[in-house]
């Protein structure tokens, strides 16, 4: 018996290992292939099976727990460029009939929905049409809905608007802690830096209710005079509609202008076919988005000269961490570009709410080194705020989305003090032996003296200056002026414009053309885009998940409890915010938005 047992187990393993290897390779020919594409048929943009992102091609387009542990993906991700792209050459293409767009319950981010439609309005100049279907439109949804060339919406029962305006929750926990025990003890330059606020308060500063008042009402503007501007009416009639709440069924979505006609699905269906200039609605040939961007948007390997695009995205952490913007890592990725003789322009495209100063000076001096051989394009996606902004000011342009947050030049540290939930909850007494009365000052379980609140005070007062002045010498500003609209304020790319912070308002494609030029030579069919980080195969990520590759991406790759358990409640912005956050690092001084804004 112990020997059919071995045997049994050599054989499950030799087996085993024949399907693993059939199973990848499976995947990576199936990575490898291009679609088929129908000769003609409807385009059909659907972010619920296609979730646009800053970066194509990443390892965020495959999940391999989702094999293993089940429940699938929101969608298909595809890059904001490849996007664009597609839809450029989808205005082009005889084969593409018209689009057609849903986006109900996307979970696209405000900017790059700016930067789709836009493409989306371009797209439309070339003759064909948008058209858009919407069961439960958003202020979000609707956004993007604005710009196809008819609206329609489903008439069943349960179809009902959600366009009832854009807004934020501050949350502020000072009673919870005072009764739990713990003192958060927050250090900062600025009057409008609110991170941390939050810790400390039971109530917004009124600094951070007039800046939150005007960030809103400023993203507000943005939206409404879009859609304003797509069905033909004043944004003041759509703030009306909206704080009338007129908008409360199909009916009314239809009579307010917003909706072109009300079908069922059946109705639905022959008024696509009529578009399509086919019979039945199962004559349509639907050409997947995520598959034309596959088999129409390719890399200019052909190419000698490259434009580098490096994303930026997440929070920006010490190390060299194979996620978020980790400063070893990206201004290792920044030399490595500079020495490459064949890029020949560099377009940064920032969508970070900051973090880690020290990594933020790391990354600064790469890009003033690449500066100086080679233009460096900033490109700002949905954030380039705090640390993003020292990061990126520098840059010899700034594009911005109208909705992007930018600014909040800031600075700040925040030291728990848990020596009352010990004493106090667990009952438990704490000691130090140290060869310094300051030797515990980080340990969080003592408060700190006034003699370390000074010592901790200087310090961000010293990096305030610091961040001040680099973003003077960037922009080519007085101190004095960068002063007076920083003291941690968060503008929208809209305001930024407006007090010098970026140079236009543009997209990631706009910036990129832009690059072509500043290199010389405006042609984008002469130039190989690449991207950096280079792009995750689903092999490596396949590799990660079972610990061949990255130590640190497993399937048990380490999460924040607290922030985890956040998720889907009305903290959930907290969560996005502090799921990176990490008290026992060796970093103490942070440049960081507070808090991450999401537009449904």
């Amino acid at each position: 018996m112990v020997l059919a047992v071995i045997c049994g187990l050599f054989l499950m393993t030799i087996i085993g290992f024949f399907l693993m290897i059939g199973f990848f390779g499976s995947l990576a020919a199936a990575s490898g292939s291009k679609p088929v594409l129908p000769r003609e048929g409807v385009l059909d943009l659907n972010l619920n099976k296609v979730v646009i992102t800053e970066q194509g091609g990443s390892s965020m387009s495959f999940d391999p727990t989702s094999l293993i542990l089940g429940g699938g993906s929101p969608g298909t991700p595809v890059g904001i460029w490849e996007a664009v792209q597609a839809i450029n050459k989808a205005a082009e293409d005889k084969g593409v009939k018209y689009i057609y767009l849903r986006a109900d319950q996307s979970s696209t981010s405000t900017a790059l929905l700016e930067e789709l439609r836009k493409a989306l309005e371009n797209f439309r100049k070339s003759g064909k049409a948008v058209i858009a279907f919407t069961e439960a439109p958003t202020v979000g949804s609707y956004y993007l809905y604005s710009v196809a060339d008819k609206v329609y919406m489903s008439n069943v029962a349960g179809s009902t608007p959600m366009m009832t305006g854009i807004g934020t929750q501050m949350f502020f926990l000072k009673d919870l802690l005072d009764k739990v025990g713990v003192n958060v003890q927050l250090i900062r330059h600025g009057k409008y830096k609110s991170a941390g606020e939050m810790y400390i308060k039971n109530a917004p500063s009124p600094e951070n209710m007039e800046q939150n008042q005007e960030m809103v009402n400023s993203m507000w503007n943005t939206i409404s005079t879009s859609i304003a501007s797509g069905r033909d009416f004043t944004p003041e009639r759509l703030s009306e509609m909206i704080d009338n709440l007129e908008l409360n069924f199909p009916e009314d979505v239809l009579r307010c202008g917003l909706a072109d006609e009300l079908f069922s699905r059946e109705e639905l269906q022959q008024k696509l076919a009529d578009l399509a200039t086919v019979e039945n609605y199962k004559d349509i040939k639907m050409i997947p988005f995520a598959d034309y961007v596959s088999a129409k948007v390719l890399p200019n390997l052909k190419a000698k000269k490259k434009i580098a695009v490096i994303y930026a995205e997440g929070n920006i952490v010490e190390g060299s961490a194979s996620s978020n913007i980790a400063g070893d890592r990206f201004a290792s990725i920044i030399s490595d570009i500079r020495k490459d003789n064949d890029v020949k322009a560099v377009v940064f495209r920032v969508s970070s709410p900051g973090g880690s100063v020290t990594a933020s000076d790391k990354i600064k001096k790469e890009i003033d080194l690449l500066r100086a051989e080679k233009p460096v394009i900033a490109s700002y996606g949905d954030y380039a705020a705090s640390g993003g902004y020292w990061v990126s000011n520098s840059c010899d342009k700034i594009f911005s989305d109208e909705t992007t947050l930018t600014g909040s030049i800031g600075v700040f540290s925040m030291i728990p003090d848990l020596s009352n939930v010990l004493h106090y909850v667990a009952h438990v007494n704490a000691v130090t032996v140290g060869s310094s009365p300051h030797a515990d000052m980080y340990s969080a379980f003592r408060p700190l003296s006034a003699q370390e609140t000074d010592y901790m005070q200087a310090s961000i007062e010293k990096i305030y200056e610091t961040f001040v002045n680099t973003v003077a010498e960037g922009r080519d500003l007085r101190p004095t002026y960068v002063d007076s609209l920083a003291q941690g304020r968060v503008w929208t790319g809209a305001d930024g414009l407006k007090i010098g912070l970026v140079d236009e308002i543009g997209t990631l494609e706009d910036a990129i053309n832009y690059a072509a030029t500043a290199a010389g030579d405006a042609d984008l069919t002469a130039w190989n885009i690449v991207a950096y980080p280079k792009p995750k195969t689903e092999m490596e990520s396949l590799m990660e998940m079972f610990g061949m590759g990255s130590e640190e991406a497993s399937i048990f790759t380490k999460k924040n409890p607290v922030t985890e358990s956040l998720e889907g409640t009305p903290f959930e912005s907290l969560s996005k915010a502090f799921k990176d956050w990490d008290f026992a690092s060796s970093e103490k001084f942070y440049a960081r938005m507070p808090y991450e804004i999401i537009v449904k």
